[in-house]
Parts: C-alpha cells; structure tokens; sequence
C-alpha cells in the first residue's frame, strides 16, 4: 500500500520568503526525497507571526504542529527529530500545536482566520474552510437587505478614515445609473502596514467573495482592484485567484447560476502614495495622473467614469462575507463603543515580536506593545508608538493606557488609519522624525493645492532650522501657523494630516526641539 504523504506548510507570504521561506521549503524536499519519504508540500500564507517565520507546519490529524523560525540548515535536524511522525519532539525550534501558541491563542481571527491555515491558491481548500458561504446568503438576499446588513453591523472603513460602510453603500444603491463599480483599494502604503498584503497573498478568494457581494449589493456588475505596484507576489497570487473563481463560476456573467453578474479585474498603480487617497486612486485607474479630486460630488454618487461607485479598502471588503453570513448584529456585538468588530493590527518598527495581531477593539496600547509585541528588541527603554502611518500622532510611553479604538484614539489627538503601529525605543530623535513627515509629503503631494505642494517644502525648511538652532521662538510659532495652514487649508489628508506627526511631536517630546520637558500627566 502506497504510504499517505505527509502534509508540510511552508509559507508562500512575502513577509516569509524574505526571511528564506523558499530555502526552507526546497530543503525540506530535497530531504524527504534523500530520505525516502513521502511528503506533500503546501505553500500556505502566513500566520503573522514574523518574529518566527520561515514557521514550518507539520498536519497531524485535526491539528498541526509548529516549528520555527526554521532556516534551510535546520531542516536535517528536524527529519532526525521525527517531526513528521505527528508527535510532539524536543526539538529547540518546536512550538507546539499551531492553535496554542499563545500569540495567536490570544486573537480573535475573523478575517484572518483562513490565513496560513490554508493554501491560497485552492479553492476547493478555501470551501472546505468555510468559504463562499456569506457569497451564498447574499445571493438569497434583496441589494437594500445585503446594505441594511453591513449597516446593522456598523462595519467602518478599514483603511484609515473609518467612514461607516453601509452609508456609502446605501448611497451608491440610491442611484438610478444602470452603471455601477466596485473599487477596492490595495494601494496599501502606510509605514507599518501589511494588513492587505498578507491577506491577498494568504486568502485572495475572501477579497473576491468580498467585492462579489458587494456588487450584487449596489447593482454593481464590474469591479477593480488597484493594487500597490510594490507587491508582485500578491498580484500573481489574486490573479491566480481571479482565474480559479471565474474557472468555477464564482466570476463572470452569471455568478453561482443565479443569473447575476460580476467580474473583477486588477489595476497595478505606479507607486505614488498619493494614490491612496480615494479619488487621486480613480484617476489613476482612468488612466490619468493620480491628483486629487474636489468634493463634491463624492464617488458613490459619481466616482470612477462618473458612474457611482463604492470605494473600500482590502480589510474593509474582506469583512463583508462573515458579516453576510453570521448577521450585521453578530459583528456589532464585537468592539469597544462605536468601534465595532475586529480590527488588524500591524506591529512593526523596535519589537521583539513583530507580526499582525487580530482583535476586537478596545485593548489597550500596552498589552498591544508588551503582550503581544514583546516590548522593544533593543531591551532599551520604549519612548514613542506612531500609530497611523507616516501621517499619525506620536504617543509617549506615558500614553500607553490608550485604548486601541477610534474615538479614543482620535480624542488623545491622534487616528487609528490602516491598524499600524510603530514602535520606537529611547534612541529615537522625535524632532527629526517630525521632519520627515514634512519631507514626505514634499515628497509625495501631488501638487494641487497650495497648503500642501509649498507647506510642506517649506516646513522640512522650517525644521531643518529648528534642528539646527535648537528650536527658538520665533521658528517653533511660524511652524505653528505653518501647520494650522496646512489643516485647515490642503484639499485632501496628505495635507491635512501631515500636521499631526509634526505637532504631536512638539507637544510631547519639546526637548528634541530645545524646550524644557514637558511635564508627566496628572
């Protein structure tokens, strides 16, 4: 009798290939084949925790055994360890059942929960899995009840501006135009974030349900992904996708045999950050240069080719099929006050653990940091968190109580945004990364509006002179004004926020800039 192969993970997500996944993963067959062994190699997404990737999974029955980080000189020790035989070993690298490692123990997965438990190019893995099943409610379902769904669950943009979802939706429904779209932006480019990637590397056919459902929402029946031109494998990954769901009738002129439409294809934007911005992103799928479009009229009403479209980011849609198929109310019952449902966390920058963390809002930064993150990987002191992006607030350590929602967030003077947090220890000179938020948006502004195209250069300008004088009086109120222009002035976020880091800076860390310290809360 032919011996059943084993099953072996080794992830196929980008994160994971830097860190050697590919090496990994040829050693291991190069070893089964050395040894005789039948092995069945699965290239599954990531977990998200990079503090152990390449993360080597081994099936066993119901459950599947973890070991890493491993790299390519590991792999003969692991075959000597018996690590296929389903059994926990004493090897140094082994981490026990997948589902009991603390870090992911601690999580709530709703979106992510497929991602690195499945091969991302297998439809027939990602049923099994409990796919396409809000895909099949929503075919039951009116466009108004599909809307009214996402509404009840008060599901909020994902990609930073947290604007309620089933309002944008309802909009687009309202309109009498026979032409619709569905736009999903994965022009993900915020420092810190990762959110998107790993999931359309590591679960592309949730996105595809996702957007599906949101077309038969609205009487959608084209749609677009505009994809960061930065992630190649995640392009080859959704196309593969794209190919399997359109193969099995998921896609096309008549999605499942219910004789709807919906057909998806995927935009490659050209690397302007800018283009993350909802509109600067339409023109740029139009075919034009990505600037800035004045509102109103907002796209739900007249949006890509002046047709009304619904525009969300990757995590956003890919909330919709559990929302569909459990019910707008099961999700609201998730959260922290108006902050509803789970929320993606990216941690990056000085951690010990760096990697994406799943939960309801409401925890607090600290265990953010410390319980899942591991504190600084310096061992140093930690001094500053950004959350946001290069647009976000920098927060003190003395701010670490902070509940990770979006009014909190908001009320310490800060935003939530994309879910990344940035840490940094007490080397960190918070003046100088004041002036490169400042540079950044020099950088990156598309130069429509005056605020930010000249504020911006001359406040790197401004900066470089209170660098160099050690702040001065003078200096610290023309940046002030400089920044109160920028806000209430720029024609998009670019320049409305890049104030924030700026500000937030001065306020809580005024010696980098030559002030006295400030004093420690009440």
């Amino acid at each position: 009798m032919t011996p059943i192969p084993v099953k072996i993970f080794v992830p196929r997500d980008s994160g994971a290939l830097s860190l050697g996944a590919d090496g990994v993963a040829a050693a291991i067959a190069a070893e089964a084949a050395r040894r005789g062994v039948a092995i069945k190699l699965v290239r599954n997404g990531s977990r998200g925790l990079y503090w152990l990737e390449p993360m080597v999974e081994v099936a066993t029955g119901d459950a599947r055994l973890a070991y890493g980080p491993v790299a390519s000189a590991d792999v003969p020790s692991l075959f000597d360890a018996v690590f296929l035989s389903g059994a926990p070993t004493s090897h140094p690298l082994a981490l026990g059942p997948v589902a009991e490692i603390p870090a992911l123990a601690r999580q709530h997965r709703i979106v992510f929960a497929r991602t690195g438990a499945t091969d991302p190019l297998a439809l027939d893995d990602f049923v099994a899995h409990g796919g396409f099943r809000g895909l099949a409610r929503a075919l039951e379902l009116s466009g108004a009840a599909l809307v009214e769904e996402v509404t009840r669950a008060n599901l909020r943009g994902r990609g930073g501006a947290a604007f309620p979802a089933g309002v944008k939706w309802k909009t687009t429904l309202e309109q009498s135009d026979p032409v619709k779209f569905v736009v999903c932006n994965a022009d993900e480019g915020d420092s810190g974030t990762f959110a998107d990637r790993m999931l359309m590397e590591g679960d592309p056919l949730l996105l595809v349900e996702g957007m599906t459902i949101a077309g038969l929402a609205v009487g959608a029946t084209r749609g677009f992904i505009y994809l960061r031109s930065e992630y190649p494998h995640a392009l080859r990954t959704l196309m593969a996708a794209l190919a399997a769901a359109r193969a099995r009738g998921y896609l096309g002129a008549d999605v499942c045999g219910s004789g709807r439409a919906f057909d998806l294809e995927i935009v490659v934007g050209a690397g302007a950050y800018i283009c993350g911005e909802e509109t600067a992103m339409l023109e740029s799928l139009e075919g034009k240069r990505g600037m800035v479009r004045y509102k109103p009229p907002v796209p739900a009403v007249a949006g890509l080719f002046g047709r009304p479209t619904i525009v969300n980011n990757v995590i956003t849609l890919a909330s919709v099929p559990a929302i569909v198929e459990h019910g707008g109310a099961a999700w609201n019952q998730i959260g922290y006050g108006r902050s509803r449902g789970t929320i993606p966390l990216q941690l990056a920058g000085n951690l010990a653990r760096p990697g994406l963390v799943e939960v309801p809002f409401g925890l607090t930064l600290r265990e953010l940091i410390h319980d899942f993150g591991g504190g600084t990987r310096s061992g140093r002191p930690l001094r500053a968190v950004q959350i946001g992006g290069p647009l976000g607030a920098y927060f003190p350590a003395a701010m670490l109580d902070l509940r990770v929602d979006y009014e909190t967030i908001a009320e310490a003077g800060g935003l939530l945004g994309h879910g990344g947090v940035v840490v940094f220890d007490d080397t960190v000179d918070l003046a100088r990364m004041a002036r490169y938020a400042m540079e950044f948006c020099a950088l990156e502004s598309c130069g429509k509006c005056t605020p930010c195209r000249i504020g911006s250069t001359r406040g790197a300008e401004l900066l470089d002179r209170v660098i160099r004088e050690r702040g001065g009086a003078a200096n610290l109120e023309l940046l002030r004004e400089l920044c109160d222009t920028m806000t209430a002035g720029s024609l998009c976020a670019l320049g409305g926020l890049t104030p924030m880091p700026v500000m937030s800076a001065l306020k809580h860390f005024p010696e980098d800039f030559g002030l006295a310290a400030a004093a420690p809360p009440p």
